[in-house]
């Protein structure tokens, strides 16, 4: 099958968040669609196929299935707008999320995703433990968010893999701060799924996006993820849905040979 890295959030090779994509011609048994997520060892692995006007898409981890990804999916806009449709605009992806739709619009890829405002618990005391500084709050939605007083936490934290992954409380653990130049930050971290800290993650913005328009009276914002590879992500909230744009680069064409 075909095979394609692609870096994306990102106008620069190695910057953004790599993902794998394979291009099938039909479906794959989930444990080979497994395997190969292993095998290639990136936070995840994309396959995608057409099914008459959609197209379908799963997502993997080295760790297992998740149901929703967003740089794997800007990545396969990515492929599909230069290596399999080039004259496409629009792309309708058949996911574990629903329908998701991805306009190109320019150079940036405009994903609609479902939105997943996050509900206030109470964890401050147990991702204090984990995380090493104390949260202003906790909430909750597919993933723990933790709200830290400034960027310059985001950046410097230093997490402990260990506890973090006995913590069971949401699928991964997004911390997040009002930004200096950007709208806010965040750093995402999956110890669960074998991802100590992935790059840049546009899943988490299906919550983030809420959260901050909510917090700052505004519906467009500009996030920063600030891993060591950095990624830039321009969203709207768009009250059930939000939209997450972002440019992504080619690294690697090749094929695998099973």
């Amino acid at each position: 099958m075909k095979y394609f890295v692609v870096d994306a959030f990102t106008e620069n090779i190695f910057g953004g968040n790599p993902a794998g994509i394979c291009v099938l011609e039909k479906s794959l048994d989930e444990t080979l669609m497994q395997n190969i997520a292993k095998e290639n060892n990136l936070s995840e692995t994309a396959f995608v196929y057409k099914e008459q006007n959609n197209y379908c898409l799963r997502w993997f981890t080295p760790g297992g299935e998740i149901d929703l990804c967003g740089h794997a999916t800007l990545g396969t806009a990515y492929v599909i707008a230069n290596f399999v449709d080039k004259n496409v605009k629009v792309m309708k992806f058949s996911t574990k999320s629903g329908i998701l739709t991805v306009e190109k619009k320019g150079e940036l890829f405009e994903m609609d995703f479902p939105s997943r405002m996050p509900k206030k618990i109470d964890a401050i005391d147990k991702v204090a433990d984990v995380i090493g500084i104390k949260p202003l709050e906790t909430h909750l939605s597919r993933d723990l968010v933790a709200l830290l007083e400034s960027e310059e936490q985001v950046k410097n934290l230093k997490p402990d893999f260990v506890k973090m992954k006995q913590l069971n409380i949401g699928l991964g653990v997004v911390v997040t701060a009002k930004g200096q130049k950007e709208d806010f930050v965040s750093r995402y971290f999956a110890p669960e799924l074998n991802v100590n800290e992935d790059p840049v993650t546009g899943s988490s913005h299906s919550s983030l996006v809420p959260f901050w328009a909510e917090r700052l009276g505004k519906q467009h914002l500009v996030a920063r993820q600030l891993s060591e590879r950095g990624g830039v992500l321009v969203c709207e909230n768009a009250g059930e849905r939000v939209k997450i744009s972002g440019s992504a680069v080619l690294y690697m064409v090749g094929e695998i040979n099973l």
